[in-house]
């Protein structure tokens, strides 16, 4: 297994396969890396090196107690970016790793990047104030970490459920799938799951977000019930008139797996062809 060293106490596990232009894939919460299955045995095969790494406190790396907010894990991908070597990165993000997408632009100024794509993303702001009447209220989170700190198990059960658009009329991934899932959500810190919470409700990224100035994709579905769309990805956009928006019709949060063949080619478009979009797009 390969291993990177971002601090004296912290080690990120990750996945390299391919060789090509480096696409560095950062998975949502609570998962780990293994979440980008599809993407990974895939985008390599048209020349693009693919690592995907467990955030800390996740997947297989180190779990510390403490300093899961955005900043810590911004500087935990500056140094995976550092120790590789990687240059003319294109970042990818899902849900809570949009935010980490953003706040490294952010922070670092967009150093070894040359592309950005948030998928599913939690940016610009999730929770509900003055400056964000449309957000969600912050009772949503703390009932999520009350949940959690009472049965982490079932919470993550009835969580993955959601995460995919699972109802009585609606099975878009099999059992064995959710089964996979919780597996991998489990193997979690507890305390690093619940700090997460708390880290992708409450960092505003507007200003992170108005920093970009590569070249951007958005991608978010209308029926993502996690990270609902109207006060995510199409916020998202408006803060950065230069993005390309992709909405996926009826698409749920996790679309990674649900339109995986649809995501792997919109990826690999982007990335390949190096166009830059402005006006929305629906399928």
């Amino acid at each position: 297994m390969s291993y990177v060293q971002v601090s004296p106490d912290v080690s990120l596990h990750y996945q390299d396969w391919g060789t090509g232009q480096p696409v560095v894939l950062i998975h949502g919460w609570p998962l780990s890396h293994e979440m980008w299955e599809y993407q990974m045995t895939e985008l390599p095969k048209h020349g693009l090196r693919c690592i995907a790494y467990d955030r800390r406190g996740f997947g297989k790396s180190s779990k510390p107690w403490a300093s899961y907010d955005y900043d810590t894990l911004a500087q935990d991908l500056h140094g995976l970016l550092t120790e590789l070597d990687l240059r003319d990165v294109t970042l990818v993000g899902f849900s809570m790793g949009g935010g980490e997408v953003a706040r490294y632009m952010g922070r670092y100024g967009g150093e070894r990047v040359s592309k950005v794509v948030f998928v599913s993303s939690v940016t610009p702001y999730l929770l509900q104030d003055d400056s964000n009447p449309d957000g969600v209220d912050r009772s949503t989170f703390d009932d999520m970490v009350e949940q959690i700190q009472k049965d982490r198990a079932d919470f993550l059960q009835t969580f993955g459920k959601q995460f995919y658009g699972v109802n009585l009329i609606s099975h878009p991934v099999s059992q064995a799938h959710l089964d996979g899932d919780f597996m991998r959500a489990y193997l979690a810190s507890p305390k690093a799951t619940v700090d997460c919470v708390r880290s992708f409700s409450e960092t505003d990224f507007r200003q992170d977000l108005q920093r970009i100035k590569v070249p951007t994709l958005i991608i978010h579905g209308d029926s993502d019930k996690t990270v609902p769309f109207e006060s995510s990805g199409q916020l998202t956009h408006r803060l950065m008139p230069h993005s390309q928006l992709l909405t996926y019709s009826g698409a749920p949060h996790g679309l990674f797996f649900t339109e995986r063949d649809r995501l792997n080619q919109d990826l690999l478009s982007f990335i390949m062809e190096r166009k830059t979009v402005t006006e929305p797009v629906t399928y």
